[in-house]
């Protein structure tokens, strides 16, 4: 592709783009599409009434979102850093903790990629978090996030005679009927969801703010080093999202 080809699809690839991310961050404040249960019923007797089980199955997945994200962003990321590589001479590697990230990127690049990157900030801090007050396991079977079996007991309302007073010669019993209430059997409960560890999403929040560190460290040191087509935006991603 020439520069002038590239030039004339970069603003329909960046309005696509910006509207994908705008779709996405609108489903992960979603919370209830992220949330699943199953709810069974056992009776305490065999003869017991068996009521029906409920079940809402988890709708959206946060991995997901992750993907959808990443592909709204992908060509985006790449489009212009290949612009900025065809335009400039000036790069640096983009390094964290002694690992090259991304090496060799244009200055005009490290610039984008710091305002992306808080676009990045912006939707893992959106992102569904698990209850605090829940304990998780993650449940392979299902791809997602379950809990333990919660069971509670269903009961229901009789009513029996009780003597206040016996029956004498004179009177007879007095009699009164009551109410009381009885376990009839048991409920157990499974909470299902699609949301992430907060441990998970505050590393990937801290990869986030290195990375964007070390883009502003890289733009500061790109003054002179040549380069051509450059593909920025899985490396990025595969740091960000495979924490």
């Amino acid at each position: 592709m020439k520069i002038h080809q590239l030039i004339a699809i970069l603003q329909s690839v960046k309005n696509k783009s910006s509207k994908a991310k705008t779709a996405v961050y609108q489903l992960a404040q979603k919370v209830e599409l992220f949330k699943g249960l199953s709810r069974t019923y056992e009776p305490r007797q065999e003869d017991g009434y068996i009521y029906p089980p409920e079940s809402k199955p988890v709708q959206k997945q946060a991995t997901d979102l992750m993907q959808q994200f990443r592909t709204a962003c992908t060509e985006l990321f790449d489009l212009c850093a290949t612009q900025e590589k065809s335009n400039t001479k000036a790069k640096a590697s983009v390094t964290v903790d002694g690992q090259v990230i991304v090496a060799d990127v244009p200055v005009g690049t490290l610039l984008f990629l710091e305002k992306q990157l808080v676009d990045v900030q912006t939707f893992i801090g959106k992102l569904p978090v698990l209850d605090i007050d829940q304990e998780w396991e993650y449940d392979s079977n299902r791809g997602c996030y379950a809990t333990a079996p919660k069971q509670t007991a269903k009961t229901k309302k009789i009513t029996k005679p009780v003597v206040l007073y016996e029956a004498t010669k004179e009177h007879p019993a007095q009699v009164k009927e009551v109410s009381e209430d009885i376990v009839e059997g048991t409920w157990s409960l499974i909470n299902f969801s699609g949301a992430l560890p907060q441990d998970q999403i505050n590393e990937m929040l801290r990869r986030v703010d290195k990375l964007l560190k070390a883009v502003v460290i890289a733009r500061e040191e790109a003054n002179s080093i040549e380069v051509e087509e450059l593909k920025v935006a899985e490396p990025i991603f595969d740091y960000i999202f495979d924490a």
